[in-house]
């Protein structure tokens, strides 16, 4: 269940778009004009937002740009509308919406749109909310204090420092295959200094032919030398 405004400035569409938002088990509030969505955005801090393109007062694509230079559009905005041209939708995705719907809008794909950008929100949540761990953290049981299978259980064990290959970012903004070369030579890089360079023990845990794995390590460019890499 999510809270979702619809900004639409005709009647009939708002209450259609209740209804059937409504009957999906979201909370929806409504709003007739940009005024009134600006106030919605506020208060009640929507997880998607339906916007129409053409209002009164002011447009769907001018408030939009408005959140974004504000850094409001914090989350997914849908626009809507049954004049738009191709040339308006790109501006409107260009400036940050997730997707277009063209009036008449079926309830196929409202629904379908507003899945995803509601499993888009959630995701972005999840990776705002992941912390990493303090590096060396490890809880701390006072044995006497439960029983002994379980102090057992909770003691603190030893936190295995992976390097630095386990903290890798990377850069998203390329080309496909430069990507995904930078992920593969930071899983190989992690792999190997997780098991002390053995090759063996690397072409197992990650199903690879030794011949082909060392292959793979030459192709991406990964330091056989640095470390304890071993040929066992």
């Amino acid at each position: 269940m999510a809270n979702i405004l619809v900004v639409d400035d005709e009647l009939g569409i708002r209450d259609l778009l209740f209804e059937i938002l409504n009957d999906e088990g979201h909370n929806v509030e409504l709003a007739e004009n940009a005024s009134e969505a600006r106030a919605a955005r506020q208060r009640a801090r929507p997880d998607l937002v339906l916007l129409d393109i053409w209002m009164p007062d002011t447009d769907g694509v001018t408030l939009l740009k408005e959140w974004s230079t504000a850094n409001l559009l914090s989350m997914p905005v849908i626009m809507m509308s049954g004049h738009a041209t191709i040339d308006t939708a790109v501006e409107a995705t260009r400036i940050g919406a997730f997707a277009f719907l063209e009036k008449p809008i079926t309830m196929q794909k409202l629904l379908k749109a507003v899945e995803q950008g509601l499993a888009r929100e959630d995701a972005r949540r999840a990776a705002a909310s992941v912390v990493p761990p303090a590096a060396g953290f490890a809880p701390t049981v006072t044995s006497g204090s439960v029983p002994g299978a379980m102090a057992a259980a909770l003691a603190p064990v030893p936190v295995v420092d992976p390097g630095p290959q386990a903290l890798q970012s990377f850069d998203l903004d390329r080309p496909l295959r430069d990507a995904r070369d930078g992920f593969e030579k930071a899983y190989f890089e992690f792999h190997l200094a997780m098991e002390n360079g053995s090759m063996t023990r690397v072409a197992e845990k990650t199903g690879l032919e030794r011949t082909h794995l060392y292959r793979k390590l030459k192709q991406l460019g990964v330091d056989l030398s640095r470390g304890r890499r071993s040929a066992v």
